[in-house]
């Protein structure tokens, strides 16, 4: 499967179209994270650390939650401090839209293979509610667990 993903992005590529996710993520995340890179103090960075966090079922399980429900709180990573707040997608992304997204990210990273979310890891999230400081808590617990780059 992971190979297969890898082929249709190299694929999407030399035809000069946008991957999925890439093509998702510029009208819905690019506006403030901009290539992935944030803005340091004010926007954290996305490339790089998605792919550390998504390495365990509660790392991916908090990416997917980022996305459906928004996130509000301090926090500090890569030797910035944030105080964050990102709306929900819920209503404006699909299952597949937020998935295209997420993986598109987390191959950018340095882990290899890289991890996968699936559309149905998605829809799990979904079923459950939640709201930016319900994620927020859910970074605090998962953070302490598996710390976050």
């Amino acid at each position: 499967m992971k190979r297969i993903t890898f082929l249709v992005l190299l694929a999407l590529a030399s035809c000069g179209k946008k991957p999925p996710g890439q093509a998702a993520y510029g009208p819905h995340c690019g506006i403030c994270h901009h290539s992935g890179s944030g803005m340091p103090g004010e926007v954290p960075p996305l490339v790089g650390r998605l792919d550390i966090i998504a390495q365990t079922p509660e790392g991916r399980h908090y990416l997917a939650d980022v996305l459906l429900n928004g996130l509000e709180g301090h926090f500090r990573t890569q030797g910035y401090d944030y105080n964050f707040s990102m709306s929900p997608f819920r209503s404006q992304l699909t299952d597949q839209q937020i998935s295209d997204i997420l993986n598109w990210l987390i191959s950018r990273g340095n882990t290899k293979p890289a991890p996968t979310i699936s559309p149905a890891d998605i829809a799990a999230a979904r079923a459950q509610s939640g709201d930016p400081s319900a994620t927020y808590r859910e970074r605090m617990k998962v953070n302490a667990q598996h710390p976050f780059p």
